[in-house]
């Protein structure tokens, strides 16, 4: 494995990166309901999660069904932005197929921290991603970075949803138990990670080697791509190692959460075992 100074002298892309920024992006069929899910949270553990989370803003509305509103703890049914009513009208202020669970609440998201405060110290697993959209994805890889012990989710300035609504649902309380950060281009991020002492590793399906093969006890960023393109050439040129997840069943490829699932656990395995000595 290559030391931090030779990882500092590798071959860069002739070219400066790329500044990658989206076109603004579509609103996804689930937003097109009743409501608007911008800034909205709903289900026990998202909006419990949130609520307990020191790094989010006050909330803006919590609503509650009469039944749920008797659940909740007693400095909770003090707040001045509860509203307990029935679960029809929750259901009018969030998008359409919205499964509620008699708990919603409006608030802003997390503020994202900058690269500097999510990686320092250089220890542990940091998780990036690269172009991936789909709100349910990135909640189910938020999830599964709780579940592992990631350290942290580094998302795209301008590629990535907002932590709230169907994403926040489907990470189940994770998006507030998991730090993040948001950047404009990955590339540079990627360079400034190596100088802290971050190793990289993208997960490609082309990769000669598998990930167990290529990770290791150090600090390790996993660069995780969109299902059809994958992870972007300019983005894996910054990466110090390509590894893939064998599938002997001969299926073509993976749900990018459930790659995520593979490779968050592959990483902690790997670590324990060096950790262990065995």
């Amino acid at each position: 494995m290559s030391s931090h100074s030779e990882r500092n002298d590798r071959k860069r892309p002739s070219a400066q990166g790329r500044d990658f920024r989206s076109k603004p992006r579509k609103q996804n069929d689930f937003s097109r309901g009743q409501g608007d899910a911008k800034d909205w949270i709903w289900g026990i553990h998202a909006v419990e999660a949130a609520l307990s989370n020191p790094h989010r803003p006050a909330p803006k509305r919590l609503l509650a069904t009469p039944d749920r509103a008797k659940r909740l703890s007693p400095d909770l049914q003090k707040l001045t932005c509860l509203q307990v009513i029935e679960g029809q009208e929750i259901a009018k202020q969030l998008p359409q197929g919205a499964v509620h669970q008699g708990l919603a609440l409006k608030i802003d998201e997390p503020e994202a921290l900058s690269i500097a405060e999510l990686a320092a110290p250089a220890e542990g697993l940091l998780v990036m991603l690269d172009q991936i959209t789909d709100p349910q994805n990135i909640g189910a890889i938020f999830r599964s970075a709780a579940a592992f012990g990631a350290k942290g989710i580094i998302l795209q300035d301008r590629h990535a949803p907002v932590l709230s609504g169907v994403l926040a649902k489907t990470a189940v309380g994770a998006v507030d138990k998991v730090a993040h950060a948001r950047v404009v281009n990955l590339s540079r991020a990627l360079e400034e990670l190596a100088d802290m002492g971050w190793r990289a590793v993208a997960l490609a399906g082309e990769a000669e080697q598998s990930l167990e093969e290529v990770l290791d006890h150090q600090p390790t960023v996993l660069v995780l791509g969109s299902e059809g393109e994958g992870v972007r050439r300019l983005v894996a040129e910054h990466c110090d190692a390509l590894g893939k997840i064998p599938m002997p069943g001969g299926f073509e490829s993976l749900n990018v959460s459930a790659a995520a699932a593979v490779a968050l656990y592959e990483a902690s395995r790997v670590r324990l075992r060096e950790s262990s000595g065995s």
